[in-house]
């Protein structure tokens, strides 16, 4: 169970239309990289160099590093099913296992992996008992072939946690494996920069209850963009995906989604990045229970970082999109999600969350209510103490409410944990 989960979507897959390239006919450079920054200049690759070498490890062979992690979670909720008459709460107790592996096997190129499997064992309701992968787990290639970087990878999480995503009430039983394998390759010209990749995504539900949303995705997708000054960079992306379901209860789409970014970095410290454009779906009439009809919406989002201090930072996401649904074929949301961290002193450190979502289901499947509008908010806190150079202990807790004009799908959820983790280094 992530216990910090937000709001997130069923298949992360930002349907995406034709790249445009509209803005900067002369300069072009990739959004998540620093504005100045080329991929393959030396300064780059020296700091990855000691980052590398500076990374803790439990085994170490040659250039090859492993460090391994343990943790144990003990939760209570008390609204495991999240229902809105009849809640069930439940203990649950969650070792896990963690493995962060390198090698450099040049001084440009890396393989790297990241694996975190647990147990969720819930102590009166054995059928919401699971294995876990968490979100982050992948084994990636970094491959450098003059200037070009060819990224190789499969990402791949398999979680269970129904009141992370504001799209499901009435179950605690959804989740299942996500599974992201593909490539991307970035040419690096210096100020000029293009980017472009493919994706084959797999998702299987961890319950039959939700096996009609078990689906496979082809993602294609592009990005360029400029650098207007060495603080600002402007581009355009887009992508195309086609969905199919293993059954006929959502209707099968093809996804386009094109718009433009920028990034701003005015100092080492704040990084400001607004992106907007439209989404389109078009649907084909595969679902023997929802009428197909295409859906379209403009999508805009903001996402501001900042550290005011080596103690305090803060981060903001907020935004309007069009996505594909679980209970329905699609969803359409406004969402603001604040987080802020403050190491308030040695040893200490306090993190704090709120998500917020204002969303409409549309065609869905579910009897009686054909559209669905909700409201969804979580807030959490986190308290953390590292007790050893090794051994830190978690307090944790969080609070999910969702409201909806169809009342059997309202519920409140409180989760309070405590966790324990160890370092093997």
């Amino acid at each position: 169970m992530n216990f910090w989960s937000g709001p997130r979507s069923r298949k992360s897959i930002p349907a995406v239309s034709t790249m445009l390239m509209a803005m900067c006919s002369t300069k072009l450079a990739v959004a998540q990289q620093t504005p100045g920054e080329s991929l393959g200049n030396s300064a780059a690759l020296e700091q990855r160099g000691r980052e590398q070498e500076e990374q803790p490890y439990t085994v170490k062979w040659c250039d090859f590093k492993l460090l391994a992690a343990t943790s144990l979670n003990l939760q209570w909720n008390d609204n495991i099913n999240l229902s809105h008459n009849h809640p069930l709460d439940d203990y649950i107790v969650g070792p896990a296992v963690r493995l962060d592996g390198s090698y450099p096997f040049s001084h440009r190129n890396l393989i790297r992996f990241n694996v975190e499997v647990g147990y969720d064992q819930y102590l009166q309701h054995d059928q919401y008992s699971g294995v876990r992968l968490l979100s982050g787990s992948e084994i990636a290639l970094d491959l450098y072939v003059k200037d070009f970087l060819i990224n190789v990878h499969d990402r791949f999480q398999y979680t269970q946690d129904s009141a992370g995503n504001p799209d499901v009430a009435g179950s605690g039983l959804y989740g299942g494996l996500n599974n992201t394998a593909g490539v991307s390759a970035t040419w690096d010209l210096e100020d000029v920069i293009l980017t472009t990749g493919y994706d084959h995504l797999n998702f299987v539900s961890a319950s039959s209850a939700f096996a009609y949303t078990d689906s496979a995705t082809e993602l294609l997708s592009g990005q360029a963009g400029c650098r207007i000054n060495p603080h600002l960079t402007a581009g355009a992306d887009g992508s195309v995906a086609f969905t199919r379901y293993d059954q006929r209860v959502l209707n099968e789409n093809v996804g386009y989604n094109g718009g433009l970014f920028f990034e701003w970095r005015p100092g080492p410290y704040l990084q400001v990045k607004p992106r907007g454009g439209y989404t389109f779906y078009d649907f084909s009439q595969t679902s023997r229970v929802i009428p197909a009809a295409d859906q379209s919406a403009w999508y805009l989002d903001l996402e501001v970082t900042h550290s005011l201090t080596d103690a305090f930072s803060y981060s903001l996401s907020a935004g309007h999109e069009l996505r594909l649904g679980i209970e329905a074929d699609t969803v359409e949301a406004w969402y603001v999600r604040p987080r802020a961290d403050w190491a308030f002193i040695k040893d200490w450190s306090l993190a704090a969350f709120f998500s917020y979502e204002n969303g409409k289901q549309g065609n869905s499947n579910i009897p009686g209510a054909s559209d669905e509008h909700y409201e969804w908010e979580g807030v959490g806190l986190g308290l953390t103490h590292k007790l050893t150079s090794k051994l830190a202990m978690e307090l944790n807790y969080r609070l999910t409410v969702r409201s909806s004009d169809f009342t059997p799908r309202e519920y409140t959820q409180n989760l309070v944990g405590l966790g324990l983790s160890w370092q093997f280094q």
